[in-house]
């Protein structure tokens, strides 16, 4: 019996000419990354990813990818480099498969879903946005007649299909096909409409950048996560905050290190990416983890972040003790979450507060850490 699980196909092996410039339109740079870049983050939340690109770029594609997706050559049209793509699914995984271009890098994670909703009741299933405008036909510019609007669409990705039928629909096809819906039809397969975006662009022209810059500014994903963590004091001669090893006449307790600071910081990376915390990645019942480096922590969650295409807009971490001081070390604790993270050190805050002499970091029974970060998708 088929899986359950949904696969993703991206469409990348054209040349894309009439966008211009020297490279391809999907290798080329959009707010800072290929274009093709965004197409993957989009879809990044499903899970298994099959990128099918000129056979000439498949270093490029493990440049930016690899260990992301997995990686196909494309054949010598369209239909061929799908096909290619759904002969290496496994039907005993994947039920289903979404077919997108890779030159539309601003498709939502709702029209993604509606897709995948509609697959629920429908063999197959395309978003559209129906033509308002009218329609003229024409010739050296100038208008030769009208063409009625009624029942017209404007065809969209990605195009939704349970795998078996769409992939024995590939098999039987013969001649070329503008798209997925029009092999579906051919081979008797029903196609439900959802609707479309019309953010969701298919780059094809010089102009269509600037559109795509511009849609982009208006749409960056904003994510605030926060980390509490709490370590008690024990014997020993100094304790690790923020990756720095700070002398005092007591250690921290914990299973491992005990940096409380970075664990707060972690946790809140976690939080922002709603991936839980550090105990889910790396749970205290694991031996291998007794007595780690918290910094492994981090970085794996630093690592998640960039994984999702999100970058590190700030992060603050407020240390609440009575002793150690931690004024004369919060530069180097900055520097240091600022390295094992990968960014500029301007972003990282670190600062220390007492609590008056109250509760169990007044009594200096431990040490408390507060920490929020913000991530930002363009």
């Amino acid at each position: 019996m088929a899986g359950g699980e949904t696969a993703v196909i991206i469409v990348a092996a054209g040349r894309g000419s009439r966008a211009g410039g020297d490279v391809s339109k999907q290798w080329r740079d959009l707010r800072g990354r290929p274009v093709l870049a965004h197409t993957v983050a989009a879809f990044s939340g499903i899970g298994h990813i099959v990128l099918v690109l000129n056979p000439d770029d498949m270093a490029l594609g493990l440049q930016h990818f690899a260990g992301k997706v997995v990686l196909v050559a494309g054949g010598d049209s369209r239909n061929a480099s799908v096909r290619n793509a759904l002969e290496v699914l496994d039907p005993d995984i994947f039920s289903t498969v979404l077919i997108h271009d890779g030159a539309r890098p601003l498709v939502s994670s709702a029209l993604i879903a509606r897709v995948r909703a509609a697959l629920h009741t429908a063999p197959a299933a395309a978003p559209a946005l129906a033509v308002t405008d009218a329609l003229w036909t024409g010739a050296e510019g100038r208008v030769t007649g009208l063409t009625p609007r009624d029942g017209l669409f404007r065809a969209q990705t990605p195009q939704g299909f349970h795998l078996a039928p769409i992939l024995a629909a590939h098999r039987a096809f013969t001649g070329d096909a503008k798209d997925d819906v029009a092999i579906a039809l051919a081979a008797g397969l029903d196609v439900a409409i959802v609707e479309g975006e019309e953010d969701n662009i298919k780059i094809t022209w010089p102009g269509d950048f600037a559109r795509a810059d511009r849609i982009l500014g208006g749409s960056m994903d904003i994510r605030t996560g926060n980390g509490f963590d709490v370590h008690a004091f024990t014997e020993g001669d100094h304790v690790m905050l923020c990756g720095v090893k700070v002398p005092h006449s007591r250690a921290l307790l914990g299973h491992s290190d005990a940096d409380v600071g970075m664990h707060a910081l972690t946790d809140a990376i976690y939080g922002a990416l709603a991936e839980g915390d550090i105990g889910r990645h790396f749970p205290p019942s694991d031996p291998q983890w007794k007595g780690a480096a918290s910094h492994i922590f981090l970085a794996h969650a630093a690592g998640l972040a960039r994984d999702k295409d999100y970058r590190v807009s700030n992060a603050d971490v407020t240390l609440i003790c009575e002793r150690p001081k931690i004024g004369p070390h919060a530069v180097e604790m900055a520097a240091e979450l600022a390295r094992i993270m990968g960014v500029e050190a301007d972003r990282i805050s670190v600062k220390a507060t007492t609590s008056e002499r109250l509760g169990f970091t007044g009594r200096e029974e431990g040490i408390a850490a507060i920490a929020t970060v913000t991530l930002v998708r363009p």
